[in-house]
């Protein structure tokens, strides 16, 4: 035989952490706990625990291709949850903590999973679950108590479980194509849709996020992830750490700007990843109550726009490079990322795509743009880490070309960088003609007085709908509604220019951070 053959090496996520334990032993994952104080393990400890984890759950009747739940903060006993859950060919499905029981148990009662394992302090959420979702067999509780020592056949401590007889599971002897992991849409803009990702596409996803022009994750770097791990993996973060060999530091259920200021300065951390409403409520903190960050060097923002005033108060007060970025639960999520340190970055220039992923402007029809440079269009996606299906659905979420419609409104610039411009469903239908709400917030948010800014329509008799300027303004600063209206003038046009403003006192904000239109919509967006 003439012909050579390279190995086969399924692309499977437990390799990541196998990876950190026997070539970055000693660097740990720490945990922030409610009294100020932090949890440490170190990634050879985590993966032995999350072996054992494996164990637990076979004994629980869950093999391959199961769904199990997870409820849980960003800890580290969540990411030896998540470890022990897809190492054995399981499906973790991430839920959020902050959304109602209803919404929750309508995401179990599709996925139908027989485990749960939640927070200590999320017990009372996760036994109405039960109740709700008779699927549920199986609650255990990480990271603390019973409540009130009200264990029972139900619910255990896994803790508890893991000191036990339990049977060594192999990992990772599956098809890198099986399912690994199940996240809902967060329902900002619409109902909330299961996407199931792949060992094969969360791999290639995490080795597109180690690139020097995307995240640029090294062993160098203590990276603070602050998105959480229950809405679109975290964005990759508890794969990509171990993978390096980087130090991850987890805020649990404390992102307010004191606790996040407190770790960040423990810590050493170099590399900050979240929305952008979590770095204002740090800027506020230290404004108010003084000090620095000096570690810091790059702060990672996602999932909401970017006002221009915000990304210079971020970047200006806390001696970072804030580094834009743009992505989808369906894509993994990473979509565009702006490169590290480009002296040409803005606050609304999302990056450009790395390998793996591709982007095509269409009209609203779904027709390519005979030019994609310099143009705007409703923005395409396709990729190795890309949605295909939805989660129990049979039709394809894609084209007959494979692309999957995003729902935003986008310009491509001549070097490859992405603006997203509006959203389609946001567009405000007035007199018959659009208005882009984007492009109002943008300029309303630029405003040194305001910190956040939004734009829903209203119903209007005469005009089928007129948009509605909603604000919050920075602390000890305003401003005249008028003067707030007079920054728009010769910007955009006369008739876009909302009729009414409202001032909130704090921006609703939803499950994962962005601004809640929904909730805005139905408490001001009535006639």
């Amino acid at each position: 035989m003439i012909d050579g053959s390279m190995q086969s090496f399924p692309l499977t996520v437990e390799k990541f952490i196998q990876h950190g334990a026997r070539w970055n032993p000693e660097t740990v994952v720490v945990t922030a706990l409610a009294d100020g104080a932090t949890r440490r393990i170190r990634y050879d400890a985590l993966h032995d625990r999350a072996r054992r984890l494996s164990g637990v759950l076979a004994k629980l009747g869950v093999g391959f291709g199961h769904r199990v739940a997870t409820l849980a903060w960003n800890t580290a006993d969540h990411v030896e949850v998540w470890y022990g859950i897809m190492g054995m060919g399981a499906i973790c499905h991430t839920l959020n903590p902050r959304l109602g029981p209803t919404d929750l148990a309508a995401m179990l009662r599709q996925s139908e999973p027989r485990v749960l394992i939640v927070s200590s302090d999320l017990q009372p959420l996760a036994r109405a679950l039960a109740q709700a979702c008779p699927c549920l067999r199986h609650i255990l509780v990480i990271d603390g108590a019973c409540d009130d020592g009200a264990c029972d056949a139900q619910l255990a401590l896994l803790a508890d479980l893991l000191d036990g007889d339990v049977p060594e599971v192999p990992w990772g002897r599956f098809d890198e194509t099986a399912p690994s992991g199940l996240c809902f849409t967060s329902g900002t803009t619409g109902a909330p849709k299961g996407v199931t990702y792949t060992h094969r596409s969360s791999f290639l996803h995490t080795l597109r996020l180690l690139q020097a022009d995307i995240f640029a994750i090294s062993r160098r770097d203590t990276v603070l992830a602050v998105v959480p791990m229950f809405h679109a993996n975290a964005w990759g973060l508890p794969f990509a750490t171990p993978a390096v060999g980087a130090k991850l530091v987890l805020p649990g259920r404390y992102s307010d700007g004191a606790s996040l200021a407190r770790l960040i300065n423990a810590e050493g951390v170099t590399l900050a990843v979240g929305v952008p409403t979590l770095w204002l409520g740090l800027v506020e903190h230290l404004e108010t109550h003084g000090g620095d960050v000096p570690t810091l060097q790059r702060v990672l923002v996602g999932g909401a726009s970017l006002p221009p005033a915000l990304m210079r108060r971020i970047e200006e007060r806390l001696g970072v490079t804030v580094q834009t970025s743009w992505g989808m639960t369906e894509l993994s999520p990473s979509g565009t990322v702006a490169l590290p340190g480009d002296p040409e970055r803005s606050a609304d220039l999302s990056g450009r795509p790395a390998i793996g992923v591709d982007l095509l402007l269409t009209d609203a029809e779904g027709t390519p743009l005979a030019e994609q440079r310099e143009a705007e269009g409703h923005l395409r996606v396709r990729g190795a880490a890309v949605v295909e299906r939805y989660f129990g659905q049979a039709e394809p979420a894609t084209d007959r070309d494979g692309w999957f419609a995003t729902g935003d409104l986008a310009r491509i610039d001549r070097d490859g960088n992405l603006t997203i411009t509006g959203r389609a469903k946001d567009l405000i239908k007035s007199g018959g003609e659009w208005i882009n709400p984007a492009e109002i917030e943008a300029i309303i948010g630029a405003l040194p007085d305001v910190s956040l800014a939004a734009v829903i329509g209203r119903p209007d008799l005469k005009w089928g709908e007129r948009p509605l300027l909603l604000v919050e303004m920075r602390r000890d600063h305003d401003l005249r509604d008028e003067d707030l209206l007079a920054s728009l003038k010769g910007r955009v046009a006369s008739w876009w220019i909302p009729d009414r403003v409202v001032r909130l006192e704090t921006m609703p904000k939803a499950a994962t951070g962005k601004i809640d239109k929904v909730r805005l919509r139905a408490e001001h967006g009535q006639a």
